[in-house]
């Protein structure tokens, strides 16, 4: 089953905001300085390709760094990313079969604003 909602989540709305991601990433790594929030970017790039089945947790012994770059991170990119992940689960529950999928938006949100510090690991 999460395979199913994992292809239609690809076709509807998962390819663009990987995109994003990967611009962010490539915007990232090309300044140097910021290449720890370009790996972030990726990482959860990838996670927002293939969501079902995955869940993101608190990384143990992430501390005032993470925030401290999650601060940081919502001011280059995060914010607007965050706003492409409230659109696009606004746009996908206007149709009945598209309210789980833009559930699985509205949930990675949070991420989207602060990846530094989180994890991605297997349901």
């Amino acid at each position: 089953m999460k395979t199913l909602l994992n292809v239609i989540w690809l076709v509807l709305s998962g390819f663009w905001l990987f995109l994003g991601y990967a611009l962010a990433a490539v915007i990232m790594c090309v300044l140097i300085v910021t290449i720890p929030w370009g790996i972030a970017s990726w990482r959860i790039g990838v996670y927002s390709l293939w969501p079902f089945g995955k869940t993101v947790v608190e990384k143990p012994g992430s501390g005032v760094g993470a925030a401290i770059g999650n601060v940081v991170w919502v001011v280059l990119a995060g914010f607007w990313i965050a706003i492409g992940h409230i659109l696009s689960g606004v746009a996908l529950c206007i149709t009945i079969i598209g309210i789980p999928f833009g559930i699985a938006n509205f949930k990675m949100v949070p991420v989207a604003l602060m990846p530094l510090g989180k994890q991605i690991v297997d349901q």
